[in-house]
């Protein structure tokens, strides 16, 4: 892993109608690299990912971003996002009545402004590109498919693309690996350690399994704090992480 820190949460709080879901939390993540988040439900997982993007505000603490230490506390979710975080829910949201191609061609990190949309044309750039994303992601014989016909999996895959596409540099994850086959599961872990290589991977799951597969560092979550942290055999040998989560 890089030793240049990209993320940092210190100290961050945050409460929902006096409960907790964030206590004192803090989390750092280098430049390049994955990492597995792991913890029972209501452990803060997903609070956590809120925080990162912007969705929910924290009561207390910082959270600053790359190389110049910015502050992520006050931005919205879409200059959050410009920065180079980029979030990929559990349910695969891709444009379903669209082929495959054109979800990766909207999908690139061009210019946004109405005009600009309006009068788009994709260059060889921006198909090379396309092409380039879907043999990443293993469908390039599916570029002309309407992308509501992929499997589950495959849609997983093709929205981790349509996010690379958008050149992150901080990629969270939400239970990639939630529904699908063997088969799947396995190219999605060689998706998720290729794309580590060149940018921060961040992954919440709840399946041990595909977290052995990933091969990370893992942080175990409870009660909105880390409880541990370390390689998958270190945590779940843990005293305290058997007792309120692997014990259950």
């Amino acid at each position: 892993m890089s030793s240049t820190r990209l993320l940092e949460v210190s100290g961050v709080s945050v409460s929902f109608d006096g409960f907790r879901a964030i206590n004192n939390l803090s989390f750092t993540m280098p430049s390049h690299g994955l990492r597995a988040i792991i913890g029972p439900n209501g452990a803060g997982k997903t609070t956590f990912m809120d925080i990162v993007t912007g969705k929910t505000k924290p009561d207390e603490g910082r959270i600053t971003w790359g190389e110049k230490n910015i502050s992520l506390r006050g931005m919205s979710e879409a200059r959050i996002a410009r920065e180079g975080i980029g979030r990929k829910f559990q349910k695969p949201t891709v444009f379903e009545d669209q082929t495959v191609h054109q979800n990766l061609l909207m999908a690139l990190r061009n210019k946004r402004g109405p005009l600009a949309v309006l009068f788009y044309r994709p260059n060889r750039k921006d198909l090379d590109r396309v092409n380039e994303l879907a043999a990443t992601i293993g469908l390039t014989d599916e570029l002309a498919r309407k992308s509501g016909e992929l499997s589950h999996g495959q849609k997983q895959w093709l929205e981790i693309g349509m996010l690379l596409a958008q050149e992150p540099r901080l990629l969270l994850v939400d239970e990639p690996a939630a529904g699908m086959t063997l088969a799947e599961r396995e190219r999605t872990t060689a998706l998720l350690v290729e794309a580590a290589k060149t940018r921060a991977v961040v992954v919440v799951e709840h399946d041990m399994d595909f977290v052995r597969r990933l091969n990370c560092r893992v942080t175990v979550l409870h009660e909105g704090s880390v409880l541990a942290e370390g390689s998958l055999d270190h945590v779940t040998s843990n005293q305290q992480v058997i007792d309120v989560y692997l014990g259950r």
